[in-house]
């Protein structure tokens, strides 16, 4: 299992925030490229970047922090946040990350996005599903997507995707655990997707639990900010599974 540190934007600041609450915004760095350069000393092969601003606004803000990370580090990048037409994807992929994260665009707009897979490979897109209790959440967690887990995996595996990173809103940022139950469900149902967890990761143990159920990646943000997972182990998690290729 590959563990993908969140590099998390605002106004060019590495932040994390807490159930997506906007007014919960903790300042970790002020230059995320100091960040990045730090996951990549210390054998981080891979990290999750996203304009927070970018997903407010509804079009890419923070698009030079991407150019710089990619630019100054060997790392893996994938990139989300305010990602709305095909040229933004250009514009993304140009500036050095290796895959787009879509969200909130996958529920409302899936031909679209069936064009872009099409254009650029379904490789390249990392599908991002925001759940509440079973329930796609959708702009910033604030609407419903009208559609559930389960059905929203199904459509995304008939569209060819199967990197997908899943969410649990009622864990992000609390560092309670994970939603081990529910990523096992989804796993028994769809065993071919690369399933990569967000949310609640509070220790080292809770990455191996993750892997023990079989995910392809987790997604560790507020975690190792506080120190509660400490990098160097986590280069020897890093090194057995790599599935972007």
């Amino acid at each position: 299992m590959i563990i993908i540190p969140a590099i998390d934007i605002i106004q060019g600041k590495c932040v994390r925030l807490t159930k997506g609450d906007y007014d919960q915004k903790i300042v970790y760095n002020d230059n995320p490229l100091e960040v990045a350069k730090q996951f990549e000393a210390a054998g981080i092969t891979r990290v999750h970047i996203v304009d927070l601003d970018g997903a407010k606004a509804g079009s890419i803000v923070n698009l030079k922090v991407l150019e710089a990370v990619a630019s100054s580090t060997e790392l893996i990048i994938d990139f989300g946040g305010g990602v709305k037409t095909i040229q933004d994807v250009s514009n993304i992929f140009n500036a050095g990350a290796s895959m787009v994260t879509i969200g909130s665009l996958a529920v409302k707009q899936p031909s679209l996005l069936e064009e872009w897979l099409l254009e650029f490979g379904t490789n390249r897109f990392l599908i991002g599903a925001d759940v509440l209790e079973g329930n796609i959440k959708i702009s910033g967690w604030l609407e419903d997507g009208g559609i559930t887990i389960f059905d929203f995996i199904g459509k995304m595996l008939s569209l060819g995707v199967t990197n997908i990173f899943c969410t649990d809103i009622s864990k992000d940022g609390v560092m309670e655990g994970p939603s081990v139950d529910l990523y096992k469900t989804i796993l028994a149902q769809f065993p071919e997707i690369k399933l990569i967890a967000s949310g609640g990761v509070s220790e080292l143990n809770d990455l191996l639990n993750l892997d023990a159920l079989g995910c392809a990646g987790a997604i560790v943000g507020k975690a190792i900010y506080e120190g509660k997972v400490p990098l160097n182990p986590l280069k020897d998690l890093t090194e057995s599974y790599i599935y972007f290729n």
